[in-house]
């Protein structure tokens, strides 16, 4: 069975110390979907202009995504334009134009709405809610958001939480929601909220998990070359609920590995501009990187070492 994901596609134009890319193909939705195409059938529900090329359509169909429910409306891509300085966890925002993304009603086809694992992208939550409805039976929701929601819809994005099972946001939004400084308060209260599992994304410092009681907590991967850090996080989104969605598996084991894949897939993605590496990556890869991040984190028991008579 494969996962629904609802979000942007849009043309990112980048800048960072190591160079730029202008107008390369961006979106929640995108880096979410190649990035779980690498372990379940994906698909994508989205708007594009009639700016949106044929070559697009042929990338991201020959990662098995299935574009039916890509609407193609008059009128021009949502486009986004952000400069990164050295410090690649924070980034500025130069120029934002919505487009045709500014109207955007998800329409869920029939063939959509019987899909189980479902992924509701940054948008508007009455939006997300609405997809929702769409949905008969949905066995595992998960969610993103980012601080506009939190700003300016912070009622709205609070009743669509009581659907969704596993949230997925970075820090300085987890303290936002939750209006709480401390991380392991923040993620409790976001959890009373309707989420069970709240994941929070903390860039180079790796990833927090709160299950029930279980909390887990993963390092990045450490890479020697970091190019641009857009869509990182949709990409780890993506491995996180591909291999859940593949796993058919929610405990805490699962839940363990789906993020580390999910960071794997994240640390791919950081290396070139665009989904320029996600392009190119094979399924060999991802399994390497796996096991070097199982090698990096493990430890052996600590048995007898310390005994004292």
């Amino acid at each position: 069975m494969g996962i629904l994901v609802v979000g942007s596609v849009a043309f990112d134009s980048v800048k960072t110390p190591f160079g730029e890319a202008p107008e390369i193909l961006g979106g929640s939705a995108t880096y979410f979907s190649m990035a779980a195409s690498f372990f379940t059938e994906v698909s994508l529900v989205g708007v594009v202009g009639d700016d949106f090329g044929n070559e697009h359509v042929r990338l991201l169909s020959t990662k098995g995504i299935d574009l039916r429910g890509l609407e193609r409306v008059p009128g021009k891509t949502f486009r986004w334009a952000g400069e990164y300085s050295y410090d690649l966890n924070n980034r500025t925002t130069l120029d934002t134009q919505l487009n045709v993304f500014a109207d955007f009603k998800p329409r869920i086809i029939p063939e959509y709405q019987t899909l189980e694992y479902v992924f509701l992208g940054n948008i508007d939550p009455t939006l997300q809610r609405d997809v929702l409805r769409q949905i008969r039976k949905p066995v595992l929701v998960g969610c993103d958001t980012m601080n506009f929601w939190i700003e300016r819809q912070y009622d709205s994005l609070i009743e669509t939480l009581k659907f969704v099972d596993i949230l997925v946001i970075n820090d300085g939004e987890t303290r936002e929601l939750a209006r709480e400084s401390n991380l392991i308060k923040a993620a409790r209260k976001i959890q009373a909220l309707g989420p069970r599992t709240v994941v929070i994304k903390r860039g180079e410092y790796g990833v927090l998990m709160f299950n029930d009681g279980l909390w887990f907590s993963a390092p990045a991967f450490p890479l020697e070359d970091v190019f641009d850090p857009t869509g990182a996080g949709d990409s780890f989104a993506g491995g996180f609920m591909g291999y859940l969605a593949a796993a058919r598996g929610l405990d805490a084991a699962y839940l363990k590995k789906a993020i580390i894949f999910g960071s794997v897939m994240a640390s791919f993605n950081v290396e070139e501009f665009g989904v320029n590496r996600l392009t190119r990556l094979t399924y060999p890869e991802v399994i390497e990187r796996y096991r070097q991040f199982k090698a990096l984190t493990h430890f052996e028991d600590l048995g007898n070492d310390l005994c004292r008579s």
